[in-house]
């Protein structure tokens, strides 16, 4: 009681405004924005006939309450680890404007309602994969991420799951198809985060957290991840062409954002740069959602 009473008083001041502003910052909009359009394009894909309005409104609005409640639990988590680094330490539950039983209480809620609200509104097999997400992300791989640099391949296994998710959501099954958006978004996921942890090394460090650039002095395994995985991708995202869900104008633009996307691997590989690696970051953000927007454009 006299913990929940201290955390009432450190919330005092703060405006409804301010409250309302904190709880939206915590579920990292802009990360759940990017997720929800891959799951949109994986819904598109796997949608055969007439497109259903209604169950894409729905599996949208749940996925999203998904991805909100799993960024509310990962930041609750780590409540103890964000105040030791400058890019974290503004967040929500570092600078006390929203309480850890606050965040805790509001991540649940929005998990058990995405999971409640796709089994009855979508079907079993999303809502299935939605608690794979939560068990791999928030149970499974935020604490590794103190413990091993294998964090980062285990952590792109729930986080390749939103297109699956939307396919699933359409079309209720698992195809090859489906599994190329999973094995697309899962790839991408390694120059991405590699990259951010390239940047943020020493904080990472400082942290203890162990991302591979903060426990690789000389950065040549993170370099040459970035690229491998890069190189791996550009084939991989030309599978949509081959299975003939897409035509001849994804083909090219794929091959096109491919060689972009490798080409800033290659150069941050050779300089070990923050610039460089900051470049990169900035070409994987806009290449996945132009990959999967020209893969809804061009579908058969």
């Amino acid at each position: 009681m006299d913990t929940l009473t201290a955390e009432i008083e450190e919330i005092k001041g703060i405006s409804l405004k301010g409250k309302a502003a904190a709880y939206f910052e915590l579920t990292k909009p802009r990360i759940a924005f990017l997720l929800v359009l891959t799951s949109a394009a994986g819904f598109y894909i796997g949608t055969v006939g007439a497109f259903d309005t209604m169950l894409f409104v729905h599996s949208m609005a749940a996925i999203t309450l998904l991805a909100f409640g799993v960024a509310t639990l990962n930041q609750w988590i780590e409540r103890s680890i964000d105040p030791l680094m400058e890019r974290t330490r503004t967040r929500p539950l570092p600078s006390k404007r929203v309480t850890p039983t606050e965040a805790l209480v509001f991540g649940i809620l929005q998990c058990v309602a995405a999971e409640a609200y796709l089994y009855f509104f979508v079907n079993g097999l999303t809502a299935f994969l939605g608690i794979l997400v939560i068990v791999g992300y928030v149970l499974v791989y935020t604490p590794l991420k103190t413990k091993t640099t294998a964090c980062t391949a285990i952590g792109a296994i729930p986080g390749a799951l939103p297109p699956l998710m939307g396919f699933t959501a359409a079309a209720n099954e698992i195809t090859m198809v489906a599994w190329a958006l999973f094995a697309m978004q899962f790839l991408w996921q390694f120059p991405h985060f590699l990259a951010i942890a390239w940047m943020y090394r020493d904080q990472y460090r400082q942290a203890g957290i162990k991302m591979l650039p903060a426990v690789e002095p000389d950065g040549r395994i993170t370099v040459r991840q970035i690229v491998m995985f890069t190189i791996m991708l550009v084939p991989v995202s030309l599978a949509p062409f081959f299975f003939a869900t897409d035509g001849i104008i994804y083909l090219v633009g794929a091959v096109l954002l491919g060689v972009w996307f490798l080409w800033a691997s290659i150069r941050t590989a050779r300089t070990k740069t923050n610039e460089s690696a900051r470049a990169l970051l900035l070409v994987s953000v806009i290449y996945l959602p132009l990959l999967f927007i020209l893969m809804v454009a061009d579908k058969r």
